[in-house]
């Protein structure tokens, strides 16, 4: 009787079990019985995947909130360290959450444990430098943009391009008359996608903005309709309080639990907060503004580190400014209020920045489970000898 695999992922956030759940879909097809474990989120669970601990207990961002967190983060690595080295699974995937997943990735790694790194930290964006430990901590990197491999040729680090899920998930075509029908909202009203954020921190900074947006634009378009998608009930109730606090109750706002991508397809513009819901709004070729707004002490720690002039993944994507970025204090109500005006009433940009979108869309639609699993399997199939304990790979695992 064969052994049964075992394998341990972790994902920190929203975004990350998005990922690794078609991951896991795709190694079960290929590893009949094998069993997966760690932290995870609900798509990841409804793969069969055992979550030890609560996903959002690492779901934090930036400096200042993170800080908060440190000993409650440092203890659950610990412990999982622990049960992980005691009963060495046969590979350990580490999706995104870099400050986290990086250095279990190297702890065990230096056991003998075969240790993937799906999703490149943004190196391209700042902390470059990060690049020599991502190399330690890593046999295989799994990449989501091409720009990304050559990034690492300098260290030696194995990576594959396989694409982005998000991308295989989208048709080709896309019925917005149907969905609108669907939702009740009329073929010819002005529809604005309205995504705050994930996170209940990012709650914090964006609800009230974006309902005081909402309010100045409903001004000028009464018509106007506003999709809100969000992922939890605490998230749902902290816009809801918002829209109570700012006095927009009587907007025509439809809040949804989850349905990103439906409310995205039903509208005309989109107003994201900055992150992987720029990028999904970019593969459903829908015009939009990006925002996003930190604590004063966060973004002091963070911009100066920055290394390319925008933030957001199409731009990053597209080399170059296709989407308007509106951030920290220049995000105010009014500006971002014209901003999506100035996109709503502009056919000929509108129109443009669709066609870069559907350039990206072909780009990233790679088969990206499909590919991932094909790379990682391999680290199955081999044994694995301990590196030393600095860090440099032996030959066999090169």
């Amino acid at each position: 009787m064969e052994r049964m695999v075992r394998i341990a992922m972790v994902a920190g956030e929203t975004s990350g079990d998005l990922l690794a759940a078609p991951l896991i879909a795709a190694l079960k097809r290929r590893l009949p019985g094998a069993a997966f474990f760690g932290i995870g989120g609900p798509k990841m669970q409804s793969e069969g995947f055992d979550s030890w601990y609560d996903m959002e207990t690492l779901a934090v961002r930036g400096y200042a909130e993170a800080a908060k967190s440190v000993p409650r983060i440092l203890g659950i690595r610990r412990e999982l360290k622990r049960r992980l080295l005691r009963e060495p699974p046969d590979l350990f995937i580490g999706v995104d959450a870099p400050d986290f997943n990086l250095g279990l990735e190297e702890s065990l790694r230096i056991t003998g444990i075969p240790t993937v790194h799906y999703v490149s930290p943004s190196i391209w964006a700042w902390r470059g430098e990060r690049v020599h430990r991502i190399r330690r901590a890593a046999d295989h990197l799994l990449a989501l943009f091409p720009f990304e491999p050559e990034l690492y040729e300098k260290v030696g680090l194995p990576v594959t391009y396989v694409g982005h899920p998000f991308a295989d998930e989208v048709p080709e075509a896309l019925d917005r008359d149907g969905i609108r029908e669907q939702m009740r909202i009329p073929a010819t009203a002005p529809v604005f996608a309205l995504l705050p954020g994930s996170r209940q921190g990012e709650l914090e900074q964006h609800a009230g903005l974006f309902v005081e947006t909402a309010k100045l634009i409903h001004a000028q378009l009464p018509e106007a309709r506003f999709l809100v998608p969000l992922g939890s009930r605490p998230t749902r109730m902290q816009f809801e309080d918002a829209q109570y606090r700012h006095g927009g109750m009587e907007l025509p706002i439809t809040v949804l639990f989850g349905h990103a991508r439906l409310a995205l397809i039903a509208s005309d513009v989109a107003l994201v907060a900055s992150g992987t819901a720029t990028l999904e709004t970019a593969l459903l070729r829908r015009s939009m503004v990006i925002t996003y707004r930190v604590p004063k002490l966060t973004w002091r720690l963070m911009w100066p580190r920055r290394r390319l002039p925008y933030i957001g993944l199409p731009n990053v994507l597209a080399g170059r400014f296709v989407v308007p970025e509106i951030l920290q204090d220049q995000a105010t109500p009014e500006n971002l209020a014209q901003a999506l005006l100035n996109q709503l009433r502009d056919k000929v940009v509108r129109q443009r920045q669709e066609r870069c979108f559907e350039d990206m869309y072909t780009l990233l639609r790679q088969g990206a489970a499909e590919r991932a699993a094909e790379a990682v399997v391999p680290l199955l199939q081999r044994r694995a000898q301990p590196v030393p304990a600095f860090g440099v790979a032996t030959e066999q695992r090169a």
